[in-house]
């Protein structure tokens, strides 16, 4: 353990903490952009930086590690001049459409700059003009409002590993690219949408979330329908409609991280294509059922099945979106109630 003082309180830490771990353990507010405790250190928005009694230096608290004896300032009159500076360049080069964003209320680049009182940017030069990649069906991707925070890449990286994307260009020319620059589609892209979870501004949008503004949703935490790992994350409801679906970090089986079906197929819930009642062929052609009826239709042509040609000639297939408790429930009454082993899984789980 290492003792230390952040803004005259005294703190005791592990060793090997950075002084940003330490603050936020404490309840102490400093601001970041380019961090996020899943992923590794980068250093880039420089909105961490600290005074530390004795050095002329400022530190990146993000990566700077906590000493025994060390006296930290956060929030001094140098450095909120030096974040007001930063988020003014930040905002010099970034449209001015906050009212009409699709991250407006869920942007980190507005809290900071609302918290420090920065209105617009005040720098005048040649501004980024990119053209919007909406090439692929799930995903825009606007990078006039990239701040490169590099939290897309490392998350792609690191999490994901899939590398779709990295830096490209330098200076004023650098940016968030694929491979020969190509716009993101499932060709050279998973389309997981792990960076839209960690995207702070309107640069990464789910497109089944466009039109919703954050204080219209419901959210509503569920166990993801479409495998047995046991995924949770939020369903957003608007007018008692599913419109889309954000992680939660709470959730103790994925955290933040969702495949490319469970953030976006909860789509079929309002397709016009799908089932809501059984289906039962007469006279050659399907007829919506009651449950009743149709559970009777089956349990009567298994036991005529079972009675003629024996238990054996039944099967059993059961599904990867049942949850392991169905899944155990289903084999056991092919095995005991039926009396075949002949029950197999769709996944082979």
């Amino acid at each position: 353990m290492v003792k230390f003082t952040i803004n005259g309180k005294e703190i005791m830490v592990e060793k090997g903490t950075t002084i940003l771990e330490a603050a936020r353990k404490n309840g102490i507010f400093i601001p970041t952009l380019c961090y996020d405790e899943e992923l590794s250190i980068y250093g880039g928005c420089r909105l961490c930086l600290v005074e530390i009694e004795g050095s002329k230096k400022l530190a990146a608290s993000c990566s700077t590690l906590v000493k025994d004896g060390m006296v930290v300032y956060t929030e001094t009159e140098r450095l909120v001049k030096i974040r007001r500076d930063i988020l003014d360049l930040l905002l010099s080069n970034h449209p001015n459409d906050c009212l009409t964003c699709e991250k407006v209320g869920e942007c980190g680049l507005q809290d900071l700059c609302y918290r420090y009182g920065v209105k617009r940017g005040t720098y005048i030069g040649e501004v980024k003009n990119y053209a919007i990649d909406s090439f692929n069906p799930v995903m825009e991707r606007d990078q006039n409002k990239c701040i490169l925070c590099g939290k897309c890449v490392r998350v792609c990286k690191e999490i994901q590993v899939t590398n779709a994307i990295d830096f490209s260009g330098r200076g004023f020319y650098a940016k968030i690219a694929t491979g020969f620059d190509k716009p993101i589609d499932y060709k050279n892209c998973r389309l997981c949408g792990q960076c839209i979870s960690m995207c702070p501004t309107g640069a990464l949008i789910n497109k089944q979330l466009k039109g919703t503004r954050p204080w219209e949703v419901k959210k509503v935490r569920t166990t993801c329908p479409l495998c047995g790992t046991g995924c949770n994350f939020d369903l957003n409801v608007k007018d008692g409609k599913v419109v889309g679906v954000t992680p939660n970090p709470e959730a103790p089986v994925n955290g933040r991280s969702l495949c490319v079906k469970g953030r976006y197929h909860t789509d079929l819930i309002n397709s016009p294509e799908r089932l809501k009642r059984p289906l039962i062929k007469k006279n050659g052609k399907f007829v919506e059922s009651s449950w009743d009826e149709a559970l009777e239709l089956v349990t009567e042509n298994m036991k005529r099945a079972k009675e003629k040609y024996g238990p054996d000639s039944i099967a059993g297939l059961s599904s990867a979106r049942c949850t392991n408790e169905e899944n155990y429930v289903f084999q056991k009454m092919m095995r005991v109630a039926i009396g075949t082993n002949n029950v197999d899984h769709c996944a082979r789980t």
